[in-house]
């Protein structure tokens, strides 16, 4: 009888949980609907006369996508591995519905998909994200060594760039189709230990865009929508009424937070002066109105749910385990990134969400799916392995 409790406490000691991950996940969650309340209380009672309209609607998000966190996560992750190709071909279907009368605009631009009789709105830039992770998994598995070679790295690479340009032609969202070749691009990388390549093919990078902003500079190749838009990053004084307009506002914002910042709710740029101010340019509000101690709180607490995420990849089952939490710290890491880059006009603007704080219903709900794999991957790895 007591080798038979022994045994039983044996077992349930190997189950690993990592509370840490839920409650930095959790903590964004409750501080991105705080901050979205902060943000769009004075526009959502403008436009719908409830302060609370916008926080009302990530709530109901959040509390789906928690739900949705919680099954993923009870379910064995290897399950998801025999969808690898009905998620690529949902997520290729899916992008051109948004030309369809199913589809919705917003802000001049249609990315959205209207979900019939349930009064919400789906992004299908999202789905093929979450797509692109399970399915590349899957390819690094079937690849093997032959991922190590130039012909493998390039093949694999091809595989997201149909979903992108889908993404990119039919939804015009360059961001979005950023992320899917970044996810793509980190997979690859921690799967093949010549760094050297990588070394090369970032070189050529750089250049790539160093010519880019050089032809922005000139005034004759400068005069399309995204050149002008590299034209404002680099002098947005000169574009302060047209594509300068919101970084100039955002770095306004910043630099009136100073160290501690304004006081929460005491924000002045979030007054119709900063446009999608709980949207893509969020990070600009947290920091006028919790300063730079705010800004760098935000981005240490990214930096510690990576970190979380390193540790169970790093402590994977299988490579099939380990290169799904791979594909979701590399879609949270390149989008937490590009945003707090944009916002601090390190690069152009280029229209992406803060993971789990921005406003943003499907963009939250994948996110905790993403989520609700990494924790079923960490349920198979065993303690005496950590």
């Amino acid at each position: 009888m007591a080798t038979k409790k022994m045994t039983r406490r044996k077992e349930k000691e190997e189950t690993f949980f990592d509370y840490s991950l839920l409650f930095i996940v959790l903590f964004l969650l409750g501080f991105g609907l705080i901050m979205i309340y902060s943000a769009s209380s004075y526009t959502a009672f403008q436009e719908n006369g409830d302060a609370g309209h916008y926080m009302k609607k990530q709530l109901i998000a959040a509390l789906i996508g928690l739900g949705l966190m919680g099954i993923v996560s009870r379910i064995p992750y290897h399950f998801f591995e025999r969808f690898y190709v009905i998620g690529y071909v949902v997520s290729a279907l899916l992008i051109p519905v948004v030309k369809t009368p199913l589809g919705v605009a917003s802000h001049g631009a249609r990315r959205w998909i209207r979900i019939p009789g349930l009064g919400m709105n789906l992004q299908p830039a999202e789905v093929a994200k979450l797509g692109m992770i399970l399915f590349l998994a899957v390819m690094v598995c079937k690849f093997g060594k032959a991922i190590r070679t130039w012909k493998g790295i390039i093949l694999f690479m091809a595989f997201s760039l149909p979903i992108a340009l889908e993404i990119y032609l039919i939804t015009n969202n360059m961001s979005s189709a950023i992320i899917i070749v970044g996810i793509a691009a980190v997979m690859v990388f921690v799967a093949s230990p010549d760094y050297g390549k990588f070394i090369l093919v970032g070189a050529l990078g750089a250049l790539g865009v160093a010519l880019v902003v050089f032809l922005a500079v000139n005034s004759e190749a400068g005069s399309g929508f995204r050149m002008e838009r590299i034209a404002a990053w680099l002098d947005p004084e000169s574009y302060a009424q047209g594509k300068g307009f919101q970084t100039l506002q955002a770095l306004y914002a910043i630099g009136s937070g100073g160290v501690w910042g304004k006081g929460l709710g005491q924000s002045m740029q979030k007054l119709s002066f900063l446009p999608e101010a709980q949207n893509d340019m969020i990070f600009s509000i947290i920091c006028e109105e919790l300063g730079l101690f705010g800004g760098i709180c935000v981005i240490l607490l990214f930096i510690m749910l990576l970190w979380r995420m390193m540790v169970i990849a790093n402590n994977a089952p299988d490579l099939f385990g380990g290169m799904l939490v791979v594909g979701v710290m590399g879609h949270i890491a390149i989008q937490a990134v590009l945003n707090i880059a944009v916002v601090t006009n390190s690069i152009p603007n280029t229209g992406i969400s803060l993971p789990f704080i921005s406003y943003g219903g499907s963009s939250v709900m994948f996110l905790l799916i993403e989520i609700g794999l990494v924790m079923s991957v960490a349920k198979g790895i065993r303690l005496k392995d950590l």
